[in-house]
C-alpha cells in the first residue's frame, strides 16, 4: 500500500519526533510518505523538519511562519491537496504511536468509498468509551512503556472485528476528501471540524470501518487542548481550546441545526435540516445569544446591535441576515413563536431536538409544544446541500 500521513503540528516537537519514529519503525513493507505542517512553532519544529527532509526522501514539510497559527482546518487540507503524493491518506496526530500491523489492517479494509479508523489505546485522561481501549503506557514520550504496550497488543487485537465509528486516525481516499471540498473553513483554526466533515462523508455515501486489528497508542489532545505552550497540561484544558470549542459548537449548531450526534461507537447521526425562523417576543440579549444558533433567522423585539458587534468576531456567518427586527416578514418553512418571559428549560430541550420532532410530526399545520407555538409550512429538508464546501 502507498499512503500519505497528514500531520499538522504546533509546538509539539517531542511528540512529533516520537510519532515519526513509530511510523518508520512499524510501517512494514508499505510505502509511506510523512507530510508535516509546522504551524508557527517556537520549539524548533521547523529546524527538525528541514533536517528530516534532507535525510528522508519520503518526508515532506511546509511551514506557516506565523505569528498567528492557521490550525488543523487549513493545514490538513493544504497537506492533502498540495503535499500528499499518494491516493490514500491518513489524518494523524503528532501524539500517536503507530502500532505494528496497523497499516496492514488499513490496507485490508480501505476499499472504494470507505474510511478506516484505527482503534485508539489511551491512558485514562478522558472518560472511557466502547470505541477505545484504556491502558496506561505513559502520558509523555520519555515515559512511554513500549514493551508493556506490545505485550498487551496481541491480547487486544480481535481478528475480523469491525465497528462503524470514525475518529482520528482516519485513513481515506483523497478523491472522497476532495469531492466534498475538504474541511469547512468556518471551523478554523480547529474544533468540531472533524464532526462536520464526518457528517458530510456520511451523507455522501462513504462507509466507516473501525478496525480492531490495527491500533495506535494516543497520548491525547497535546496539539491544543492539553498543549503546554497554550497553557494546558495533561488533563487541563487550555484557554485557547476552551474558546475555539465554544465558538465552534455554536457554528456547528448554526450549520446543522443540532449539537454533534453519534452513536455509542462514534458513528455520526445526522438529523434533517429544516429552514427555521424564531419569532421572539420580550426578547433580550441573553435570550438572543441562547437561541440564535438554533435557527436560520431570529426575529426579535429588542435592540440587537450590541449582540451583533460582540458575536461577529466568533463566526463567518452573516449575522445581519440572521438576526432581524420582529416586524419583518418571516418566510422560513418552520416558524416557532416564543415568549421569552415564559421560556423554560423544557422549551430549550424542545428547541435542541426540534429537527427530530419535526421529522416525526410529518404534517403541515400548527401545534404547540410547551410554551412554543410551531407552524409548519413545508417539511423540505436541506442537509444534503451541506455536503460540499464551495
Amino acid at each position: 500500500m502507498e499512503i500519505s500521513f497528514i500531520i499538522p503540528s504546533r509546538n509539539n516537537l517531542k511528540y512529533l519526533e516520537w510519532a515519526y519514529n513509530s511510523i518508520r519503525k512499524n510501517q512494514g513493507n508499505h510505502k509511506v510518505q510523512i507530510c508535516v505542517a509546522d504551524d508557527a512553532s517556537e520549539d524548533g519544529t521547523w529546524d527538525w523538519c528541514k533536517k528530516k527532509m534532507a535525510d528522508d526522501k519520503q518526508f515532506n514539510a511546509i511551514q506557516n511562519k506565523g505569528p498567528e497559527r492557521l490550525g488543523l482546518v487549513i493545514l490538513n487540507d493544504k497537506l492533502v491537496n498540495e503535499v500528499a503524493k499518494y491516493d490514500a491518506c491518513i489524518v494523524y496526530h503528532a501524539d500517536m504511536y503507530l502500532c505494528p500491523g496497523a497499516l496492514d489492517s488499513i490496507e485490508h479494509y480501505l476499499k472504494e468509498k470507505t474510511i478506516v479508523s484505527l482503534t485508539r489505546i489511551e491512558p485514562s485522561l478522558h472518560p472511557p468509551g466502547p470505541e477505545k481501549v484504556l491502558l496506561d503506557s505513559g502520558i509523555e514520550p520519555e515515559e512511554f512503556d513500549e514493551e508493556q504496550l506490545l505485550v498487551q497488543l496481541d491480547r487486544l487485537k480481535t481478528k475480523d472485528k469491525t465497528t462503524e465509528g470514525i475518529f482520528a486516525p482516519w485513513a481515506f481516499w483523497k478523491k472522497d476528501f476532495q469531492e466534498i471540498g475538504g474541511h469547512d473553513p468556518i471551523f478554523a483554526p480547529q474544533s468540531k471540524e472533524d464532526s462536520d466533515i464526518f457528517n458530510r462523508f456520511h451523507l455522501n455515501g462513504v462507509e466507516f470501518v473501525q478496525t480492531w486489528e490495527g491500533f495506535v497508542y494516543h497520548m491525547t489532545s497535546r496539539g491544543s487542548r492539553f498543549n503546554t505552550f497554550s497553557g494546558g497540561a495533561p488533563g487541563k484544558n487550555s484557554e485557547e481550546w476552551l474558546y475555539t470549542t465554544t465558538k465552534n459548537e455554536r457554528n456547528f449548531i448554526r450549520k446543522w441545526g443540532t449539537s454533534i450526534q453519534h452513536d455509542s461507537l462514534m458513528k455520526p447521526i445526522v438529523s434533517p435540516k429544516y429552514k427555521i425562523g424564531f419569532k421572539i417576543k420580550n426578547c433580550n440579549e441573553d435570550i438572543l445569544r441562547f437561541l440564535e444558533p438554533w435557527c436560520d433567522h431570529t426575529f426579535v423585539d429588542c435592540n440587537f446591535t450590541n449582540y451583533l458587534l460582540k458575536e461577529k468576531s466568533h463566526t463567518t456567518y452573516n449575522l445581519t441576515s440572521r438576526v432581524l427586527d420582529y416586524n419583518e416578514s418571516c418566510h422560513d418553512n418552520i416558524i416557532v413563536e416564543i415568549n421569552a418571559l415564559q421560556f423554560t428549560r423544557q422549551d430549550y430541550e424542545t428547541v435542541s431536538k426540534l429537527s427530530d420532532i419535526l421529522h416525526d410530526s410529518g404534517d403541515i399545520g400548527e401545534f404547540e409544544l410547551g410554551n412554543l407555538k410551531i407552524t409548519i409550512n413545508s417539511l423540505e429538508t436541506y442537509e444534503n446541500k451541506l455536503i460540499c464546501i464551495y
